[in-house]
């Protein structure tokens, strides 16, 4: 295999693998199969905020396509079988390490303390800081019965 290509491979490898790593939605973002979708409305007042850490969670994907990419690729790279063998578990190490590592990172979170005007009190983990809101704020809380999401 050529130089531009062995390249090209490692690119299409490092842009798989990094699609394995999501952040979560901001409370402003909306996936497609969201759009039309209803949603209850409550109103309610921040009671507490607390900063998190939002850790992607589909860790183990991310290893398992790094290292099958990783593999595939360094299998390419030598010019006999033990080479290929050398390379295929060179690339299969190499690449379920940078999966690992790039699933691991993790958003800025804040949970969010909202005591309804239902008289329920409920917390709401979204992306953010706790600078974005304050204790007293009157927020909008709305949920389509998987995601919730707290607004101004």
């Amino acid at each position: 295999m050529d130089l531009p290509r062995k390249t090209l491979l490692l690119l299409g490898i490092a842009i798989a693998t990094g699609a394995c790593s999501t952040s979560p939605p901001s409370s402003s973002t909306f996936t497609r199969s969201q759009v039309g979708t209803a949603q209850s409305v409550q109103w309610g007042e921040v009671q507490g905020l607390r900063a998190v850490a939002i850790q992607n969670d589909r860790r183990g994907v991310a290893t398992a396509t790094g290292a099958a990419l990783g593999g595939i690729g360094g299998s390419t790279l030598g010019s006999g079988t033990r080479a290929n063998t050398a390379g295929a578990v060179a690339g299969a190490v190499a690449g379920g390490a940078v999966g690992n590592a790039m699933a691991g990172t993790t958003t800025a979170g804040v949970e969010i303390t909202v005591r309804l005007e239902s008289g329920q009190t409920l917390a709401v983990v979204q992306p953010g800081t706790p600078n974005d809101y304050r204790v007293g704020d009157r927020v909008r809380v709305t949920s389509d019965g998987t995601t919730t999401r707290v607004s101004r």
